[in-house]
C-alpha cells in the first residue's frame, strides 16, 4: 500500500521562542488556612491498596460547581466558601469506586483520602461491545449537543505553565482566567479573559537560553476535543485511524469503554495516537490521553519552535495530551486538559545536548450560567498570540490569589519558589525597590 501525505488541517501547535534567559524557577506554598469568606484544605488522594497518589482526581463540593483536582503528587487544595462548609465533597478518578465524605470530616481524617480500585469483572471486561469502534468515536462526537452543556456559561478556570531543565525548574508563570464558553452545540469560539497572572521572573535579568510559550491558556483550552474536533478528529481525518476495544473500565459506576486509536501505517503526516474513555451508555466521551506522533524530526521541529539560535538544532522527543471532563446534572463539559512537550537541544561545538520539557495546565474551579451572553470587549480579550510570562508580574505577594481555587504545587516547584522569593527579598533590600 502506498504511503499519503494529507491535505488536513494541522493539530493545534504550542509555539516557542528561543531567548535571552536566566535558569530560574518560582511557586508559592500553601497551608490550610481560614478567612471571613472561606476554609481552606490541602491534603492527598491516595490508592486503599499501594497508597501510592492518585494523579487529576476530580474533587467537588456537591450541589455546586466548585471544583479542584489533585497534581501529579496526588496532592490538592481546596477552598471552601463558608456557605458550603456542611456540604459533603465527591471524590472521583478513572476506574475508582466514587467517594462521598463530609467536608468536616477532611481535618478528622488528616486530609488524606483513600479510595477503592474498581475491579472490573471478567464479564464486564468483555462486555458486548459495538462491533465497529470508529463508528462508535464519531457517534459520541455527533452527540455533543444532547450530552454536553447546551447553554452560555462563564467558567473559572486555574492555569499553569512551567519550564524544566531536566529535572530543574526554569520557569513558571500562572493565571486565573474567565472563560466565555459557548454551548457544545455551537461553533462560536470561547472568549478567554485574563483576570489575574504572575510570572516567575522578569526576563529583562536573564542571561542564557530558555523559552516562551506563546497562546497561553488556548493550549490548553483547545484540548477539549469535543468543542474544538478540527484539531484531531474531523469527517475526513477519522478514516486516517485504527480504532480498535480495549478492556473496559467504570467511572461514577458507569461502564466506560476505552478505545485505543492510532494513525495508519500507510501516513506519513504525524497524527496522534492514544485512549478515549466512552460512556457506554449515553456515548459520551468523558477523558482522553494521547500524544502526536514526531518520528519525524524535521516536520516536529517546524511545527513548534518559532525561532531559534542559529548554532542550535531544536526538536520535540515527546508531545502528549490529556483532556477530562465533568458531569452536572446530566450535562458534561470540559473540566481539566495538560499539555506536555520535551525536546532537546543540540548545539554546535558543545559535547552535551540540553534537555527541557514544556508542560501547561488549566482546570475549572468554578462556573455559573451566563443568562445575558456577555462577553468582553474585544480590547479586553485574550489573543491566542499571547506570551504569559510577558504579562504577568512577580511572585512578590503571598495572599496574590485570595479566594480562588488553584492547583496545588508539586514539591519541587514549591522549592523554587522558596529560593526566587529569597531573591526577591534580598533585590528589594538592595535597590529599595520591588522586584518584578
Amino acid at each position: 500500500m502506498s504511503r499519503k501525505n494529507l491535505n488536513i488541517i494541522r493539530p493545534l501547535s504550542l509555539k516557542y521562542v528561543l531567548v535571552l534567559f536566566f535558569l530560574t524557577g518560582s511557586i508559592f506554598t500553601t497551608i490550610t488556612a481560614q478567612t471571613n469568606n472561606f476554609t481552606e484544605y490541602s491534603g492527598e488522594v491516595i490508592d486503599a491498596d499501594s497508597k501510592k497518589p492518585l494523579v487529576f482526581a476530580t474533587l467537588t463540593i456537591n450541589n455546586t460547581n466548585v471544583t479542584t483536582i489533585t497534581n501529579s503528587e496526588g496532592q490538592f487544595s481546596l477552598k471552601v466558601p463558608k456557605e458550603y462548609l456542611s456540604n459533603n465533597l465527591t471524590i472521583s478518578f478513572l476506574g475508582y469506586k466514587t467517594k462521598q465524605i463530609a467536608i468536616s470530616q477532611l481535618e478528622l481524617e488528616k486530609n488524606k483520602i483513600v479510595m477503592d480500585e474498581f475491579v472490573v469483572a471478567l464479564a464486564e471486561a468483555r462486555i458486548d461491545a459495538p462491533n465497529d469502534a470508529e463508528a462508535l468515536v464519531k457517534e459520541t462526537l455527533d452527540r455533543k449537543g444532547d450530552n454536553y452543556l447546551d447553554e452560555n456559561t462563564v467558567m473559572t478556570a486555574f492555569y499553569r505553565e512551567t519550564i524544566k531543565k531536566r529535572k530543574t525548574n526554569v520557569s513558571l508563570s500562572e493565571a486565573v482566567v474567565n472563560i466565555y464558553k459557548t454551548p457544545y452545540s455551537s461553533k462560536k469560539t470561547d472568549a478567554l479573559e485574563l483576570y489575574k497572572a504572575r510570572k516567575s521572573t522578569d526576563y529583562s535579568k536573564l542571561d542564557t537560553v530558555a523559552l516562551k510559550l506563546q497562546g497561553g491558556p488556548f493550549n490548553t483550552l483547545f484540548v477539549d476535543m469535543v468543542k474544538y474536533p478540527n484539531y484531531i478528529f474531523t469527517e475526513e481525518t477519522l478514516k486516517y485511524y485504527d480504532f480498535s476495544f480495549n478492556t473496559s473500565t467504570r467511572v461514577n459506576d458507569q461502564l466506560i469503554y476505552v478505545i485505543d486509536f492510532k494513525q495508519k501505517p500507510e501516513i506519513i503526516d504525524p497524527l496522534y495516537n492514544g485512549k478515549l474513555y466512552i460512556d457506554a451508555k449515553n456515548k459520551i466521551l468523558t477523558s482522553a490521553v494521547y500524544s502526536l506522533n514526531i518520528t519525524d524530526k524535521r516536520l516536529a521541529s517546524q511545527m513548534f519552535v518559532r525561532r531559534k539560535p542559529k548554532n542550535a538544532e531544536v526538536w520535540p522527543t515527546e508531545v502528549s495530551y490529556r483532556v477530562d471532563y465533568r458531569e452536572k446534572n446530566g450535562k458534561w463539559y470540559y473540566g481539566y486538559s495538560n499539555v506536555l512537550l520535551e525536546f532537546k537541544i543540540n548545539w554546535d561545538k558543545r559535547l552535551f545536548n540540553s534537555v527541557y520539557s514544556m508542560s501547561c495546565e488549566m482546570a475549572i474551579t468554578d462556573w455559573e450560567k451566563n443568562i445575558d451572553n456577555s462577553i468582553p470587549k474585544s480590547k479586553d480579550r485574550m489573543k491566542s498570540s499571547i506570551i504569559l510570562s510577558d504579562e504577568a508580574i512577580g511572585f512578590a505577594d503571598p495572599d496574590f490569589w485570595g479566594e480562588y481555587n488553584i492547583i496545588e504545587p508539586e514539591k519541587s516547584i514549591e522549592s523554587a519558589i522558596k529560593k526566587i522569593q529569597r531573591q526577591l527579598r534580598k533585590d528589594k533590600s538592595g535597590s529599595g525597590t520591588a522586584a518584578r
